[in-house]
């Protein structure tokens, strides 16, 4: 393995990753984990996803063999729609970063936090026309920015704002879905996006666009799986099976950067170069539910309060459920 493949396929948590790899060395072991659902009528799990996101990393990794429940997936755009299905209870279980997931929860959602990974923060950016004169959060004063409300885009806007001296009254913000904020940067009716993942890779790879802030020492990184009260308590063994199974087709997948990256491409519809750049540059690693992700947590809601987003202070561990852990352990 190449030392950049080497540093990809090393989650955070060693001991973590470690258990995972003597039990399960790619994905595909799982379909022979003994499953059992009590007698009766099948169980579905209805996963909520976002584009390039579990369904693709589970399907390159045939980690979706041998269920014994069946899986209905539901694709979004962003994190918003996706938690508001949840929070309708239109799906049980969905994916999401750390910031949309505390404005959920802030606003009620009756869910909670099931799973947990670590991507690289860089790949959540403010991206600018490469011919603007913006260089640095700082030239940002008196601009306006699209982004989604209350997505990790709109969270690394106040934190960057905030590491230049600046506050949120310093600029305007334009809520809109990614594919509507590309279409305003390219129109010139922003001046900058602030976006994650593929959008960026497609926007600077394709567009040309640069990046004058990026989430490296502002964000945290994290993502989690949620899933609905009323499915932990009716599908909990169906959850903890697909939280173990994920968390063992994101293993494989970094281990199999080049293979996962072309399958990727495919299931997403992106260009090869595209899917690689966006898969290596988040590298998304599993990590368990443990004092640094909840301490990591606080600090994003704290952020959301101090920028008048979320009207009151959050005690976020009463957002986790930490009994999923067991599930990482195999």
């Amino acid at each position: 393995m190449s030392p950049t493949r080497d540093r990809l396929a090393r989650p955070r948590h060693s001991a973590t990753r470690r258990r995972f790899l003597a039990h399960a060395g790619a994905a595909v072991v799982l379909s022979a984990v003994p499953f059992r659902i009590a007698a009766g009528a099948e169980t579905v799990l209805k996963i909520g996803d976002q584009k390039g996101g579990a369904q693709a990393v589970m399907e390159a990794a045939d980690a979706l063999k041998g269920l014994a429940y069946r899986v209905e997936w539901k694709q979004f755009p962003a994190a918003a729609p996706l938690l508001e299905a949840l929070n309708a209870g239109a799906i049980d279980s969905g994916f999401a970063g750390d910031a949309p997931t505390t404005f959920a929860f802030a606003a009620g959602t009756p869910a909670r936090i099931i799973g947990a990974n670590r991507a690289n923060p860089r790949a959540t950016a403010i991206l600018v026309p490469k011919e603007s004169a913006l260089r640095n959060a700082a030239d940002l004063k008196g601009k306006t920015i699209g982004t989604g409300r209350g997505s990790i885009g709109h969270y690394l806007v106040l934190a960057a704002l905030k590491a230049a001296g600046l506050s949120v009254s310093d600029v305007r913000i334009a809520f809109l879905l990614p594919s509507d904020a590309k279409i305003a940067l390219a129109r010139g009716a922003v001046d900058a996006w602030s976006t994650w993942g593929i959008y960026t890779s497609q926007a600077v790879l394709v567009d040309g666009a640069r990046v004058i802030a990026d989430g490296g020492g502002l964000l945290s990184g994290l993502s989690y799986q949620s899933a609905t009260l009323a499915a932990i308590a009716a599908k909990r063994e169906a959850l903890a099976d697909f939280v173990r199974r994920l968390a063992a087709a994101r293993l494989w997948a970094l281990d199999n950067v080049d293979s996962f990256s072309r399958t990727w491409a495919q299931i997403v519809g992106a260009d090869p170069a595209i899917a690689r750049h966006t898969f290596v540059t988040e590298s998304y690693k599993p990590v368990v539910i443990d004092e640094q992700v909840i301490a990591d947590q606080q600090k994003t809601a704290d952020l959301w309060t101090e920028s008048g987003v979320v009207a009151r202070k959050l005690d976020v561990r009463a957002f986790f459920d930490t009994s999923f852990n067991a599930a990482l352990a195999l």
